[in-house]
Parts: C-alpha cells; structure tokens; sequence
C-alpha cells in the first residue's frame, strides 16, 4: 500500500522572499549626501576647469572668465604641446611662442619614475624581508631607526644629496637623479614588513628542511606570495616620482635629462609677451596626469584591498 505525505501548508508570511528593508530617508542622510557631493565637487571641479582652460583661446579667457565652458574653442593649446603649432600661429591664438620639447621631457620623466619605481621597491622589500624574517642583533633597533627618518623634511637631506651627487660629478646626468631614490624607503620598509609578519611560515619552514636558504626563499616563495602589496607600492611609488619636482629641477637642468614636471615649469617662465601661455600650460598638464589617472583608475581597487595587509589567505 502505498503511502502518501502532504506539506504542511506554510504561512503566507513564511513563503514571501525576503526583502532589505530600506532605511527612510532623514536629515542625517540627506547631510551625508550633501557632503558626499561637495567633496566630488571639490575634486572634480579643478579638473574641468583645466580643460576648459586647455580647450580655450588665451585672449578669450580674460573677457570669458566666468563661463565653465571653452572661451572660443580650440585644440591650438595640444596643437603646442606636441610640437604641431607654428610659433606665428600660436602667438595668434593668444601663446607666448614658446616651445616645449614635450617627448623628450615625457621620455624623461618614465625612465626617472621607472628606475627609481623599480630599484627602491626592489631593496625595499629585501629589506622588509630582513627585518620580518632573519633573526639579528639589533634588529628592532635598526627597523625603529628607519622609521625615525620619516619624520625628517626631503628638504633637509637636499643639499647632502646635492653636494655628494657634484663631487661625483653626476649633475645634469639621468644617474644623478635617480641614485637618492633607487635605494630603500622607510615607508617602503615598513609597509612591506607589515605584510610579511602576517604571511604564513609554513611554507618557509618546509623549504629550509628541503634545504632551501633564504635568498630561494626570497625569490620563489615570498615574492610571489606578496605580487599584490608590492604592486600596490610600485604604483604608489610611481606617483609620487612622477610628481616629483625639486630634485630633478636642483640636479637636471639641461634638456637631456629635464623631467615633464620641470619642463611645465621653465614652459611657464617663458612668457616674451609677459602673461603665461595658460591654455598651453593647462593643456601640458592635462595631458601629463593621464598617464597616472590611467594607473590609477586600472589598479585603484587593488591599492585598496592591499593596504589592509591581509597576508595568505
């Protein structure tokens, strides 16, 4: 005989999906909104106006000031930039007529921030490894000495750095400008070493019992455990060496080894009618941040998940 089961009928209440409740809308959101559009506001705001201002004629900026969009639209200001505008035409268009070598100063300025990127996040996590690792006197004593010399001004250690870098005769040389920053940074170290105190030993410890020393280990088995922090710092690191301005001005100041953001700044002087080329300026500038705005936007989210030093998962 067969049997038969029937379902308990449920409650109307029990078969209904859930659903979020959804928080009412209050004076405190509204103010978080508020602040949340201000501050978009504030960051986008500077960048619009350096397009328009790079999209504009130079005569046409002072009588339409107030307007956010282009006084008299033109693309004469990146004609300039890339070396595509005549200087009688760009005297024309309201320019000063002077030029910028912009390649050169862009070829500059990637290999100043790549070799400094790669050599001080290279010994920097040498270093950090040494430090969460290798067991030596005076260990913590060293770490908290590096740390120290965060808290001194770049400006202080300028003239040392410039002083040393002439007596070995390595002015106006593309040497002489990365050789103070393609060795360890303390915040570097530091970063690093948070992120290897959390990884796991096992690994490690299994390799020196197949015999494995610490450079192997290093190599193979750290490093590639911690791909994502370190190109956390490399794009970090990157930035603010693009950025840089003061010792490429100090130690570069020919052609052949001036960096973008020095070369923005000798476009800027260069002014025979007495106001700045700010269309050309602007558009100089808009067009130096896009390399960066460009890394920013692709590895953001990764700079993001890697700052909470999560180690091995």
């Amino acid at each position: 005989m067969t049997t038969t089961t029937s379902r308990a009928p449920q409650p109307a209440a029990a078969r209904r999906p859930a659903t979020t409740r959804r928080r009412p809308f209050n004076a405190r959101r509204a103010w978080a909104w508020a602040l949340l559009a201000l501050a978009i506001a504030v960051s986008v705001l500077p960048f619009l106006w350096v397009f328009r201002t790079a999209l504009s004629t130079n005569g046409a900026l002072a009588t339409q000031s107030a307007s956010l969009l282009p006084a008299d639209f033109t693309v004469g200001a990146f004609m300039r930039v890339f070396g595509l505008q005549s200087p009688a035409d760009a005297v024309t268009e309201g320019g000063s007529g002077a030029a910028i070598d912009f390649w050169l100063y862009l070829r500059n300025s990637i290999v100043f921030s790549s070799i400094t990127t790669a050599g001080a996040v290279f010994f920097s996590a040498m270093a950090a490894y040494a430090f969460a690792r290798l067991r030596w006197k005076g260990r913590n004593a060293v770490f908290s000495l590096f740390l120290g010399t965060m808290l001194v001004p770049p400006i202080f250690t300028a003239l040392p750095n410039f002083l040393l870098i002439k007596n070995l005769d390595l002015l106006n040389t593309m040497l002489g400008m990365v050789l103070p920053y393609v060795f360890m940074t303390p915040f570097a170290i530091f970063f690093l070493r948070q992120f290897f105190l959390n990884m796991s030993r096992e690994v490690e410890e299994a390799a020196m019992l197949d015999g494995a020393k610490h450079l192997r280990i290093f190599f193979q088995i750290v490093l590639p455990n911690a791909a994502a922090p370190i190109a956390t710092l490399a794009l970090l690191t990157f930035i603010g060496q693009w950025n840089e301005y003061f010792w490429p001005l100090l130690v570069g100041s020919q052609d052949e080894v001036r960096v973008l953001q020095v070369g923005l700044g000798v476009f800027k002087s260069q002014s025979p009618q007495g106001a700045p080329d700010w269309s050309g300026l602007m558009a100089a500038t808009l067009v130096s941040a896009l390399p960066v705005l460009v890394l920013f936007a692709a590895f953001g989210r990764k700079i993001v998940n890697s700052i909470g030093f999560s180690g091995i998962k």
